[in-house]
């Protein structure tokens, strides 16, 4: 220890810049290795270990076997196509969640040079002094040099989950949460020389399957054994209609590959990596996939007050004084705040009365801290007063100061506080709170025999103003307009709370609920008016928990804001947890959202973008799986007709390739629709009755399209390559169609979308026009009049999709 305490400056000043240079190059970065992500080569080499590729490469083999040449080298181009769109896709998907991991910086308040400074944790090296305060995550192994009723959470490291206390000269470890009090701390191991380090086993977790990925998943494994049983199907019905046995084998494995959707987990993950990287644009960093789903279903936001819905830059506006001198003293002493270059740095509340008493003259010496704490509701610290008995200061909730008062100061004559004084008071806070002020108490008393906190002298009280924010008010009524529920919820007076939830309309015709009121309250009788409450103040941060599940018990999706240790279990239980940029560790990892700006309006912007994704991903799974259904449909309805097959095995891979590439690529990309923020929050499975049937008809209108007009075509002696030519391309027609269909209607132009349909129409031209493509395809050019029925037949497709949606309106 004493090697450890030796590395920084006796005086307390911290390390020099120097100092901390030349440890950071000889120990490292405090930072926990991870695995490394899969290597490139392997991320390829791992889309050849697929049923389907194995099946493709076995039927190429086959065809060259037989001498089929062409048919070999298109199969084995097709397996390329489809190993490095899978590639693609993967490669994407993993460096938006590693962005995503580098966008959570952890931080610690650290002592260089003699000043207090916030830095990225990683830059921590041996001898740092680290301020700790309640609700950090302490970020290194430190050795504690001052401690005030410091107790830390060592469960992570123990497997205890009860507060262990603290004193000077002891340990706190890496990752261990500071439960209460604060304390000075010199740093003795980083990185994986951290007990966490010697003891981690460095395994990056897989993220876990959402809801939405599992029902997708378990779709696709349905169509997949459909595809399946119909492609043995058709095997064995080819086979006695004496089709070669190669033929019939490449044509089944193809008909699998075009009609099992093994492209949509990757799309579903990828569109969700995507989002959450547009959301951080917005400084809304979403940790986990299920929260992109959650945010776009969320019916009830529940919103702190200061910081989030206002600005947290407090200012004494008002101010009560029954000894000025005397609160200006108790103001500057009893504050942990500091002022550096004319701003206040620790918290605003703080902040603000130290800049209003920053000029009153004080040469007391602190001794002792009770620190504030949620529960309290007040801060306490002593000061000696050289030799003769120490003086106690102590500021709070003004009711609760008021209630620990036995007198009152009148400007250094002292009386016993009694009805008349205390009803003075009291109106004095009704009216400063009426103004929408946070208001704050004070007093003292000189050290006795008894509690530290109680038979107070009362000296005063300070109003401050802290402004709504200037989106704050639009975000409220956009949250309205988009049938979300928003309510506060505060630890400040109820007056005060009421006053800035009516300027934003969040109290309209609802009801205000305090935190006493509250606990009163029956479950039965709590959960009969939950839905009516709009405002809760006066609130412990223990009372949320309560709360969520009274709303998520009546089929809420809730969102709920906080910053605090004790906000923790309310955070986690959400359905949304969002916590503050600002708030404490403990906070930030409990959470499934963390707000880099600490603004309402960011959490409304990241609903916003969760109902966009989660549209767009219904986009794509309708028109992904509408496709594989159309397919097998069609190739079922022809056998069942006893026509022969309208496409070959490598026209099949060719429309796996249009189904999975560009068009529904970029159907992941929409805009966002026109009335998003103007409908109800969809809280339903995504995979509904109503979406199977919508998708079911679309299928059957492809299948009917395309076997109608194949059949026209052999019946009018058209050659049989021209009947699959034309039946191939109004396939090919039918997906830019539905494509088109499932565009957004957005503000924002479906550019993407447009330039992909045009690029696989042009694909198209190229493969029926172009000879040498005409060769591989086995195409042949058609007529001005057979594009005319193409076109007219696959145009029934939009049709149907208008239609479909005047029926379900």
């Amino acid at each position: 220890m004493e090697n450890v305490l030796s590395q920084f400056d006796s005086s307390k000043e911290g390390l020099s810049k120097n100092e901390v240079l030349e440890r950071q190059k000889e120990y490292g970065l405090n930072k926990i290795e991870e695995k490394k992500p899969t290597p490139l080569i392997k991320l390829f080499l791992i889309q050849f270990v697929d049923i389907l590729i194995g099946l493709l490469i076995v039927a190429a083999i086959a065809a060259y076997a037989i001498g089929d040449v062409i048919d070999a080298g298109v199969i084995m181009l097709a397996v390329l196509l489809n190993v490095i769109m899978g590639f693609i896709q993967e490669y994407r998907s993993q460096k938006a969640v590693e962005s995503l991991k580098n966008l959570i910086v952890k931080t610690a308040v650290v002592k260089r040079e003699n000043k207090i400074e916030q830095i990225n944790s990683e830059e921590l090296t041996i001898g740092d002094l680290v301020i700790l305060e309640e609700g950090d995550k302490v970020p290194a192994d430190l050795i504690l040099i001052e401690a005030n009723n410091l107790t830390c959470d060592e469960s992570s490291l123990t497997g205890e989950s009860e507060a262990v206390k603290k004193d000077i000269e002891d340990e706190v470890y890496m990752d261990c949460n500071i439960l209460s009090g604060n304390g000075i701390g010199v740093v003795k191991a980083i990185g994986m020389k951290t007990h966490v380090g010697e003891i981690a086993e460095v395994v990056q977790e897989d993220d876990e399957d959402t809801p939405l990925k599992a029902k997708v998943g378990r779709l696709g494994k349905t169509l997949s054994l459909i595809a399946i049983i119909v492609c043995i199907a058709i095997f064995i019905l080819e086979l006695l209609k004496g089709i070669p046995l190669v033929e019939t084998f490449m044509t089944a494995v193809s008909l699998a590959v075009a009609a099992i959707p093994e492209g949509l987990p990757a799309v579903l993950t990828l569109t969700l990596a995507l989002g959450m990287s547009e959301m951080a644009k917005s400084q809304a960093i979403v940790k986990r996939l299920l929260s992109v789903e959650t945010l776009g279903s969320c019916t009830i936001i529940c919103s702190d007050k200061t910081g989030t819905l206002t600005e947290n830059r407090m200012t004494v506006v008002e101010s009560y004084f029954t000894n000025e001198d005397r609160t200006l003293e108790i103001g500057k002493l009893c504050n942990n705040a500091t002022i550096s270059n004319g701003e206040a740095i620790g918290d605003q509340t703080d902040g603000g009365i130290l800049k209003f008493c920053q000029n009153h003259k004080s040469d007391l010496r602190r001794i002792d801290e009770i620190p504030l704490d949620s529960n309290r509701k007040m801060m306490t610290t002593v000061h000696s007063l050289n030799g003769e008995k120490n003086i106690i200061f102590t500021k709070g909730a003004p009711e609760i100061i008021l209630d620990k008062c036995k007198y009152i100061d009148y400007d250094g004559t002292i009386k016993i506080i009694d009805a008349e004084s205390k009803e003075i008071i009291i109106k004095k806070i009704d009216e400063m709170s009426g103004h929408a002020l946070r208001v704050i108490g004070f007093a003292y008393k000189f050290e006795d025999d008894h509690d530290t906190e109680e038979n107070l002298t009362f000296t005063g009280l300070l109003g401050l103003a802290d402004p709504p924010k200037k989106d704050a008010k639009k975000a409220v009524d956009d949250c309205l307009q988009a049938g979300i529920k928003v309510k506060m919820i505060t630890g400040d007076h109820e007056k005060t709370a009421c006053s800035i939830a009516r300027n934003l309309g969040i109290l309209t015709t609802g009801r205000t609920i305090t935190g006493d009121q509250l606990e009163e309250l029956t479950t039965e009788e709590y959960l009969a008016i939950a839905d009516d409450i709009q405002v809760y103040a006066r609130v412990k941060p223990k009372q949320k928990m309560r709360i969520v599940e009274a709303l998520k018990s009546s089929g809420n999706i809730v969102a709920m804001t906080g910053d605090g240790v004790n906000d923790a279990p309310a955070l986690k239980k959400a359905s949304i947890g969002v916590a503050m940029g600002d708030g404490t560790d403990v906070a930030k990892e409990s959470a499934d959202m963390i707000l880099e700006n600490n603004d309402f309006a960011t959490i409304v912007k990241a609903v916003k973008e969760g109902r966009k994704i989660y549209d767009n991903i219904k986009r794509f799974v309708k028109f992904q799986v509408s496709t594989n259904v159309g397919a097998i449909l069609t190739i079922i309805g022809t056998s069942l007709l006893n026509l022969p097959l309208p496409f070959n095995p490598v026209q099949l891979l060719w429309l796996n390739i249009v189904m999975d590439g560009p068009p529904a690529q970029t159907l992941g990309i929409e805009g966002a629709e026109k009335d998003l923020m103007h409908r109800p929050p969809e809280t339903g499975d995504i995979l509904t009755r109503k979406t199977l049937i919508e998708i079911l008809i679309s299928g059957l209108v492809m299948a009917i399209g395309t076997i109608a007009v194949f059949a026209y075509q052999l019946s009018i002696k058209s050659s049989e390559s021209k009947a699959m030519t034309i039946a191939f391309t109004l396939f090919v027609m039918y997906q830019l169609f539905n494509a088109y269909n499932r565009k957004a209607d957005s503000d924002k132009p479906s550019t993407y979308l447009y330039l992909a349909i045009i690029l696989s129409f042009l694909l198209q031209l190229l493969i029926i026009y172009l000879p040498q493509l005409q060769i591989i395809f086995r195409t042949t050019s058609i007529s001005l009049i057979d594009w005319v029925v193409i076109i007219i037949v696959a145009f029934t497709i939009i049709i149907a999709e208008k239609i479909m949606k005047r029926v379900i309106k």
